[in-house]
């Protein structure tokens, strides 16, 4: 009886390869699923909570303060089906112009390399700030899930500024009754000793007096009392992004040439609605500095 003949180390490790990628793929719609399950269940147990407010939003903001890492999440229900949310949240260069919304992203560019994807994202100041002044964050972008029923899209960032690291921009959705979306938007990061110091120097001056959603209690006259500090903070800018993904699915509907004003118009109307927690600057000064931005972004690209 001839022998068999002994496996190649070379084969070994292309059928140990193989092996690897068939289990993931087994793997990745149970974990699908799961997900799915319990975004599911987080909205039905959310679901006396997720009423429209006085502003139009339906939608619960918490937060979370650990020893190294800060997170916030915003649950939602949007008026768009599931179909349109996932297919937009899907693409990269959409995730850019959802980005460059909030009035702080100085410029966002898709770059792709070797099959992975990543959005170059500058952060800055408040007013017009050209982007080579601004904080540079690498966000490697991924589809984590697509599903008829539930997507996933993950963005992450290993490095950030003044001290921060790791940060993590994660959304998911599934459809609901009505032709509706219940959407999850989490976004967190990492800090160490300095990026610790930075918080507290910022909240110490500038803000001071800058509160985030979650009530923590009620004044005398019976007012809201909300929660400050770096949980308010991550709650502020967790909102933003929320408010530039409504924006963006807002004004996807209308002509091409019109969106971009459609989604600066629709951000700004939002923010606005809560002025208490995202009030930075009046309407003209926000569409100029983002047309510009915009426009110099445009610009970028094309050379």
């Amino acid at each position: 009886m001839p022998s068999t003949p002994p496996c190649s180390p070379i084969r070994s490790r292309h059928a140990l390869a193989a092996g690897l990628l068939s289990l993931a793929a087994l793997l990745a719609p149970a974990a699908s699923r799961a997900d799915a399950t319990e975004l599911r269940a987080s909205h039905a147990q959310l679901r006396d909570q997720l009423r429209p407010n006085a502003h139009g939003h339906a939608l619960h903001i918490d937060s979370v303060e650990q020893q190294d890492r800060l997170t916030g999440d915003v649950f939602a229900v949007l008026d768009h089906p599931f179909a349109k949310v996932s297919a937009a949240l899907r693409e990269p260069a959409n995730w850019c112009d959802i980005l460059i919304l909030p009035f702080n992203t100085k410029s966002c560019h898709v770059q792709n390399a070797g099959g992975d994807t990543a959005l170059l994202v500058r952060i800055g100041r408040k007013y017009d700030q050209p982007p080579e002044q601004a904080y540079r964050l690498q966000f490697g972008w991924r589809s984590a899930a697509s599903q008829p029923d539930y997507f996933e899209t993950r963005l992450q960032a290993a490095d950030g500024p003044v001290g921060t690291r790791d940060y993590r921009i994660q959304v998911s959705a599934t459809p609901i009754e009505g032709g509706r979306t219940f959407l999850r938007l989490n976004y967190s990061y990492g800090f160490g000793f300095s990026g610790r110091m930075a918080m507290q120097a910022y909240l110490g001056t500038v803000g001071a007096d800058k509160v985030g959603f979650t009530v923590t209690g009620r004044d005398r006259d019976g007012q809201p009392q909300y929660i400050r500090g770096v949980r308010g903070a991550i709650e502020r800018t967790s909102m933003r992004y929320y408010l530039a993904i409504d924006a963006y699915l807002q004004a996807a509907s209308a002509p091409a040439p019109q969106q971009l004003e459609r989604r600066l118009q629709a951000w700004f109307d939002s923010s606005e609605r809560y002025p208490r927690q995202l009030h930075e600057m009046d309407r003209s000064t926000y569409l100029s500095m983002k047309r510009h931005e915009v426009e110099r972004q445009q610009t970028a690209l094309r050379d």
